[in-house]
């Protein structure tokens, strides 16, 4: 084995061919972005480790040894390769994708969300199948354990090493059916918010929540009737009944068309939802993973129809 094998170092195979092309300390420094100097005591460490000269002077200039001669395409070989390798190369023909997807969001993502997101994917890349999963997952190592692809939604508290990234925020507004008391009003006042039965949102059913805390402060008391496990299931529950809810106002339009809900501002200062997207480090750098991840950004950001 040569010299540079025993004493393997991917920056000396590097080094030694950028030297061998430009037959030039300078050139090669200049190349790697590294001073001259430095080149030369790489070009003293490959010599070491080959146990020749590679370069030696000839007048003004540098010519190679006979051994770096026969070594010079080698070596440019190996370095690419090893670029290659170490480099993912971004998904060029999306149409040539052949892959299922997990994803776990929300109901209240994916009344908005899916019908973007699946046209954008199915129209790019055919042989890409989204598998939507269930809330349940929230909270468990799903990413962790690779039973996860990507998280979509609030995301409540991920592993340390989990990535994260932002894709906007939305306030929440209240929703009735058409013929609720409250559905015609301009203007709902705290008292009468509070006065109305409410629905409730809580996979552990929990019935109380911030809301309750800012009515507190004034002085007043909601009663909540009912509480579901799922955004879409009080929806569908006020819509047949008198029962008043929380949505998010970036879906306005579904909420209207689709279910024929009628929604007003809660007469009370509520904290944001912030909307997120996660998934674990070991799909970071998968060029299909970043492509589809572009597409959720592209999704979510595009206006409905």
């Amino acid at each position: 084995m040569d010299g540079i094998g025993r004493h393997l170092d991917l920056n000396l195979l590097v080094a030694l061919d950028a030297l061998l092309e430009e037959e030039s300390v300078t050139g090669a420094a200049a190349r790697l972005h590294v001073s001259a100097p430095a080149m030369s005591r790489t070009l003293g460490r490959i010599r070491r480790a080959l146990g020749d000269p590679v370069l030696v002077r000839a007048g003004r200039r540098l010519v190679p040894t006979p051994r770096a001669v026969a070594l010079r395409p080698r070596v440019h070989t190996l370095v690419h390769q090893a670029h290659d390798l170490l480099t993912p190369e971004p998904v060029t023909d999306p149409r040539l994708l052949a892959r299922d997807f997990i994803v776990q969001a929300s109901d209240l993502v994916l009344a908005e969300l899916a019908p973007r997101l699946v046209a954008a994917v199915a129209g790019q890349a055919p042989g890409v199948t989204l598998r939507f999963m269930p809330e349940s997952l929230e909270g468990t190592p799903a990413l962790r354990e690779g039973r996860v692809d990507l998280e979509i939604g609030v995301i409540g508290r991920p592993d340390p090493e989990t990535r994260t990234e932002s894709l906007g925020r939305t306030r929440l507004l209240a929703a009735v059916r058409a013929a609720h008391p409250l559905a015609g009003r301009k203007t709902v006042t705290a008292k009468a918010f509070a006065a109305a039965d409410h629905v409730g949102v809580s996979r552990q059913g929990r019935v109380r929540g911030p809301i309750d805390d800012r009515l507190a402060e004034l002085g007043l008391h909601r009663r909540v009737v009912a509480v579901v496990p799922s955004w879409h299931a009080a929806l569908l529950l006020c819509r047949e009944t008198d029962l008043v809810c929380l949505a998010p106002a970036d879906g306005t339009r579904y909420h209207r068309d689709v279910l024929g809900l009628r929604t007003f501002e809660v007469p009370l200062e509520l904290p944001s939802l912030a909307f997120d997207m996660a998934w674990h480090p070991r799909n970071d750098g998968d060029p299909a993973h970043i492509w589809l991840r572009d597409r959720v950004r592209e999704s979510w950001n595009r206006p409905a129809p």
